[in-house]
């Protein structure tokens, strides 16, 4: 039970003012309080079994630069789609995509190689042999936090116009991005940097380029 409680704990704080919350912050306000929800347990849920399994596995170091640089072109790509969903009519501005999904694969790429998945491998690492309480700990405390940031973003949602909560989305989703791609990558070769950019390109066109009404 102490253990289920320091993870809890831990990364519940961790979690306050981290980029991950304002990830959450900036889905809440696009899609349905229940679908946001769903999304980041499940992706939260994900991403700490791996996170616990690498705590509890001696020796293992995580990349933790290849995995921020990718969330970080990954959050460009994110901030590009939800800014070309401008014109678009379907439900939750998602024209036939998932809203869970879109949820679901937001939260787990930024959660790749974030402080709070460092926080609970190390202390599934300070707790070996217990990793059922540190993942549910864990992924409880980051659940509970992120809900403040989603009741947050319901709340912005109502009072601000549609087009200003998408840039005020898209503008978060690109600054982080921009950010994660150079403090991840600063250090890494050049070829890193031309996969990136070609991600970035290409998402560039798939989202703007390739429609005939764009």
């Amino acid at each position: 039970m102490n253990t289920f409680l320091i993870a809890c704990g831990l990364i519940f704080l961790a979690e306050l003012g981290d980029k991950t919350q304002l990830v959450a912050l900036a889905l809440a306000t696009r899609h349905r309080i229940g679908v946001t929800l769903w999304g980041i347990t499940a992706a939260t849920a994900l991403v700490h079994v791996g996170s616990v399994a690498i705590g509890e596995a001696a020796g293992w170091a995580l990349p933790a630069e290849i995995l921020t640089f990718a969330a970080g072109i990954s959050f460009i790509i994110f901030g590009l789609w939800t800014i070309s969903g401008d014109e678009d009519d379907g439900q939750d501005g998602t024209r036939g995509r998932s809203p869970f999904w879109i949820v679901f694969w937001t939260f787990f790429i930024a959660e790749l190689g974030d402080k709070t998945m460092l926080g609970t491998i190390a202390v599934a690492a300070q707790h070996p042999g217990e990793p059922f309480p540190v993942w549910a700990g864990s992924t409880l405390g980051m659940v509970a936090s992120d809900a403040l940031a989603i009741l947050a973003g319901r709340l912005l949602g109502k009072q601000l116009p549609e087009k200003a909560v998408q840039w005020t989305a898209a503008s978060i989703f690109l600054a982080f991005g921009c950010w994660g791609a150079w403090e991840g990558g600063h250090q890494l070769p050049w070829p890193a940097w031309v996969a990136g950019t070609a991600a970035v390109a290409g998402a560039a066109w798939f989202f703007f380029l390739r429609r005939p009404d764009r």
